[in-house]
Parts: structure tokens; C-alpha cells; sequence
């Protein structure tokens, strides 16, 4: 072993160390191990900063955006709530959640696949007045098995797919992952749809998760657009929708006279304002199902501008600019853009029209527009943001032209007229063109941690590669293996890895796993595209503990769980996996 292979062992197990134990942000860790691994000659100055650069590091932060301009339309929402229902049994909800789970994540993000569905289930959780534990954990499971199928679905996958592309010449395809993945997705949510949620602590399947007090009920109003000329709607008809959303219909307004809540039979007409009841998501729900829009200034109806609207919640302190003001008074839609759509008045019944209501002190404010216009505004208001309390608009007339523009780019793609990053970012462009994605939310959507953490562990990857340590750590595993056939070095290499990634971060682990792979597949002179594939499966497969894949680690609050629940699960489904992908990668990928 030489000097810089000893000293870069070191430099990885000290990297290694550190993202285990969790006390230091990973992608501070890794840019610091980058740059000390400069100074120390390891790393080639002039490709010091080379990763932020490389395919792998574009593609995942155009996946991220992309993911969220289809969140935004209201395509994957479109979905999602035909397919759960709260009343279906258990695991029948299992089954389809985690189905309709592992399908998004194989066309987006597997984060942004989770955060989509997670408080759909949590909302199915608390009608069916059952712990959101039980299906939470098989969702973010099933999330993960989903990003297997293609190429962007999961950061693993791009990563070996262009690591291929270094390495041999040519990346792996969009979907050159979907014979192993399908296999492995299949098998892993009829596990978790017919056993796996049973093996979760006992205490999940006695509590039932009570409403969050703290949330606050809003007057709104909801403006109504066009009708069909077809048939009559009546106030009474909206009734079982607005049951279904949790909301209280209180009413409507005409002419600027606001009627009771009681006359069921009125007929809405267009340019009536529907006067509601609930919490932020449900408003925007109802809204969203009853093709309704939000109230703007009667004086200014140019009303908002700029795509990625936003809920944001503010309390009034007493030394608010507008304690003592009504929204009509401060001309808060013409001056800066910003509606306010409902108040809050816990205690107290509101009979006046939400424009016309005088803000007082200790009311909390419902206010409507693009992110940073509120942010601007709420200082100008004197009014305190509460922070976690967003609640993001979903431009549902966008779904299909937002779909027919995500297909088209990865028809491109795959057909290979157009490179992938450059699909994706005329995508990601065509969407914030359209309003789908304000400014801001460019680059909100993007992962910067895992950013940096990708782009600084390539060249460290590569230096590792460069100075034969890759190809230690190979001989190793043929030394040990070596009265076996291949496909027990296959398997090995599947079970390091595997168990790597749940404790680090599975980009981490595949960066250092792919070229030992092929250095593997080099010396025994087999098929290094099997074992490429053996290590984009197992790193993907963090399902032991909380912090082996973000999906996990966000499910871990809402869902109640400790570090020691996963294994209960994750343990039998890491063995099936190994069991179901190692004999498809010998099939589809012959040694």
C-alpha cells in the first residue's frame, strides 16, 4: 500500500466517521474532506471543483425542479386522490398507497414522491382514526423500491448511470433499471401490503392519533368562476364535497351582501363569493375540487401575479400596522400584490366579510400570493409569520399541459434525439415559463446539500479510483470469494454495500461502491454491468434505519417513530431483495 492510498483510507474513514455520526452537516463534511484533499495533492487542483460540473450532479437538480413544477400543476395530486380513499381497510390502503408511491417515484424524485402522498395518508390517517404510523413507514418504503425502476427515480441510479458512462463509454438508459426494479418493487410492496406493517410495534397498532388542537379554522372566501350552462348548482349540492374536505360551508355573497349558510337551495351564480370555514390545506383543497378561485380586491382583479402561490399564516401582534385596519382599507392586493384570504378569530363567530373585517390583535392571518411578496409584505404589516404553517397553491389547470410537456422531454430522452439534462432543463424552463414555477422556487426545489455532497465526493471518488484503493478493497473481496462462482463476489458486494447505505448516504456509498464493482467484474473478467447493477440496487435499499435515506428520516416525526422501529420491517425486506435482485441481475444482466 503506498502513502497516498493509506492517506486517502484515512480521509474516507474520518468522511465516513463523521456522516455516521451526524454531529456535522454531511455536505460540510464532504466539501471539507474535498478541499483537504487538495491541499494534502490528492486531488488534482484543476478538477478540484470538476463535480459541480459532472451529468450526475445537473441531472438530479433538474429532476428535483421538474418534480415540483408536476407537484405544482396538480398532476400527481390528480392522481393520488382518486386512488385513497380513508375508508378502504388497512391494508388495502397499504397496497394501494404503496403502489401509487413506488409508480410517482419512478417518473419523479422519490423525495418529492413522498412529500406529495405523506399527508395525504396522514390526513386518511386521521378520518380512519388510526395511527399514521402503520402506513407511513410501507409509503416511504415503497417510495424508495419505486426510484429503482428508472433512471430518475432515485440519485443512486444517475449516479451508476453515469459512472458507466466514465468508466465503459456509455451511460445506462432511462430504462435499462426497470427489469431489475420492477422485480424488486413487486416483490417489496406485496411484502409490505400482506406482512410487513404487521411487524411494527405493537403501540402503533393500539393508538389512535388524536387532531392537532393548535390548528387554526379560517373565514375565507372562495370566488366562483364559469358555470355549465347545463345544469343548476345549488349551495346544497356542494355540501358533500365540502364534507369530504373538512370544511364548513357558512354562506355566500352576492353583490356584496353576504346570505346565511342555511339557504341550501340558493342557486350559485357566476362571480358569487362562497364564504368557508376550515384550515389552510382544506380551503385549498376545496378549492382545487370545486373549480373555485380565490377572492381578489374587488378594485384591483389584475389581483396576483407570478407563478408558485403560497399560504402563509401570520399572527397580529398589537404594534401590527394593521391591527385596527381591514384589508379593504390598506389596499393590500393593488399595493403589494398580496391577498388576504381569511382570518382567524378562535372563540368569536364572523359574520362580517373577510375584506371588511377589522384585524385585531391576537387574530392570525391567512394571507395569499408569490413567496416572496409575502415576505416583504408580512414585514410591512407588522405581523409575525408562523414558520412551518405554508401551505403551497396547486395550479390544477396546468395538470395536463404540464404532463404532455414532462412526457415529451423524456420521449426526447429515451429516444435520443436530445441529451437527458438538456430534456430536462427545457422542461424545467417550459414550466417556469408557464407560472408553474416562480423564480425563487427554481431554486428551492433543488437538494443543495446533496448537491455539494455529490459534487464533492466525485473527484475524491475519482482520486480514490486513481490511486488503486478501488482496486484494493476488489482484490479483497476476490481473495475472499475465490473458490466461489462470480455470483457469490456479486452477492458480497450487494451485502457491503447495502449495509453501507444505512448508515450513510446512499450517494456516498455508490460513488465508492462503483468502482470497486467494476474493478471486481475487471479481475474475474466477467460482466462489470452486473455488478453495476448489483450496487445500484443495494445502495438504494437503506431501509434498516432512519438515516440511510432522507424519505426515511422525514416520515420519522409524523409517524412517531424511533431509530429501532425500522428494522422490524426493513431487516425481512432487505433479505428479500437480495433474494429476488440478485437472481434478475444474473438473468438480465449475464455474468
Amino acid at each position: 500500500m503506498t502513502f497516498d492510498q493509506a492517506v486517502l483510507f484515512g480521509l474516507f474513514g474520518i468522511v465516513f466517521a463523521l456522516l455516521i455520526s451526524g454531529r456535522i452537516r454531511y455536505d460540510l463534511v464532504a466539501f471539507a474532506a474535498l478541499i483537504l484533499g487538495t491541499i494534502l495533492g490528492l486531488v488534482p487542483a484543476d478538477s478540484v471543483f470538476s463535480g459541480f460540473g459532472h451529468p450526475a450532479v445537473i441531472i438530479i437538480a433538474l429532476v428535483l425542479i421538474v418534480s415540483r413544477g408536476l407537484m405544482n400543476s396538480g398532476a400527481i395530486e390528480m392522481l393520488a386522490g382518486r386512488l385513497l380513499k380513508a375508508d378502504r381497510p388497512l391494508p388495502a390502503h397499504i397496497g394501494i398507497l404503496s403502489v401509487a408511491g413506488a409508480g410517482l417515484s419512478a417518473i419523479i424524485n422519490n423525495v418529492a414522491a413522498l412529500a406529495l402522498l405523506m399527508p395525504l395518508d396522514l390526513e386518511a390517517a386521521r378520518k380512519a382514526a388510526r395511527a399514521a404510523g402503520l402506513s407511513l413507514m410501507p409509503l416511504s418504503f415503497a417510495t424508495i423500491l419505486g426510484g429503482m425502476i428508472t433512471l430518475i427515480g432515485t440519485p443512486p441510479n444517475i449516479v451508476i448511470a453515469q459512472y458507466r458512462d466514465d468508466a465503459l463509454g456509455a451511460p445506462f438508459q432511462m430504462f435499462d433499471f426497470a427489469p431489475v426494479g420492477l422485480i424488486v418493487a413487486v416483490s417489496g410492496i406485496a411484502f409490505i401490503t400482506l406482512l410487513g406493517w404487521r411487524l411494527l410495534p405493537k403501540r402503533f397498532h393500539a393508538e389512535i392519533e388524536a387532531e392537532d388542537p393548535a390548528e387554526s379554522l379560517y373565514v375565507a372566501e372562495l370566488k366562483v368562476g364559469k358555470l355549465s350552462a347545463e345544469e343548476p348548482l345549488m349551495l346544497a349540492d356542494l355540501y358533500p364535497l365540502a364534507d369530504e374536505k373538512d370544511i364548513n360551508l357558512l354562506g355566500l355573497v352576492r353583490d356584496g351582501r353576504r346570505t346565511s349558510g342555511f339557504a341550501r337551495r340558493e342557486r350559485i351564480m357566476e362571480g358569487d363569493y362562497l364564504v368557508v370555514e376550515g384550515d389552510p390545506k382544506s380551503i385549498e383543497s376545496f378549492m382545487g375540487a370545486a373549480k373555485l378561485d380565490f377572492a381578489k380586491s374587488e378594485k384591483h382583479e389584475g389581483g396576483l401575479t407570478g407563478g408558485g402561490l403560497t399560504l402563509k399564516e401570520a399572527i397580529v401582534p398589537e404594534s401590527a400596522r394593521v391591527a385596527g385596519r381591514t384589508a379593504t382599507g390598506l389596499n393590500l392586493a393593488a399595493r403589494q400584490g398580496v391577498t388576504l384570504l381569511g382570518i382567524s378569530r378562535q372563540g368569536r363567530h364572523v359574520h362580517t366579510r373577510v375584506r371588511h373585517m377589522v384585524i385585531r390583535p391576537g387574530d392570525v392571518l391567512l394571507l395569499l400570493g408569490p413567496k416572496e411578496r409575502i415576505e416583504t409584505t408580512t414585514h410591512w404589516m407588522g405581523v409575525l409569520p408562523l414558520e412551518g404553517r405554508d401551505t403551497h397553491v396547486v395550479q390544477r389547470n396546468k395538470a395536463w399541459p404540464a404532463i404532455a410537456g414532462f412526457a415529451l422531454a423524456i420521449a426526447a430522452a429515451v429516444s435520443g434525439l436530445v441529451y437527458l439534462p438538456v430534456a430536462l432543463a427545457a422542461c424545467a424552463i417550459l414550466y417556469a415559463v408557464s407560472g408553474l414555477l416562480g423564480g425563487s422556487e427554481v431554486y428551492d426545489a433543488v437538494e443543495w446539500k446533496v448537491i455539494v455532497l455529490l459534487a464533492s465526493l466525485i473527484p475524491l471518488g475519482e482520486a480514490f479510483e486513481a490511486a488503486g484503493n478501488a482496486q484494493l478493497i476488489a482484490d479483497g473481496i476476490v481473495a475472499l470469494t475465490h473458490t466461489a462462482p462470480a455470483w457469490v463476489t456479486l452477492a458480497v458486494l450487494m451485502f457491503v454495500t447495502m449495509t453501507l447505505s444505512d448508515f450513510l448516504n446512499n450517494v456516498a456509498t455508490c460513488l465508492i461502491a462503483a468502482p470497486i464493482g467494476v474493478q471486481i467484474a475487471t479481475t474475474l473478467g466477467v460482466n462489470p454491468d452486473a455488478f453495476l447493477m448489483g450496487v445500484a440496487v443495494a445502495a438504494s435499499c437503506a431501509f434498516l434505519t432512519p438515516i440511510g435515506h432522507k424519505n426515511n428520516t422525514i416520515i420519522m416525526g409524523p409517524g412517531g417513530y424511533r431509530f429501532g422501529d425500522y428494522w422490524r420491517m426493513g431487516l425481512p425486506l432487505e433479505l428479500l431483495v437480495m433474494a429476488v435482485a440478485l437472481p434478475g441481475i444474473l438473468v438480465f444482466w449475464p455474468l
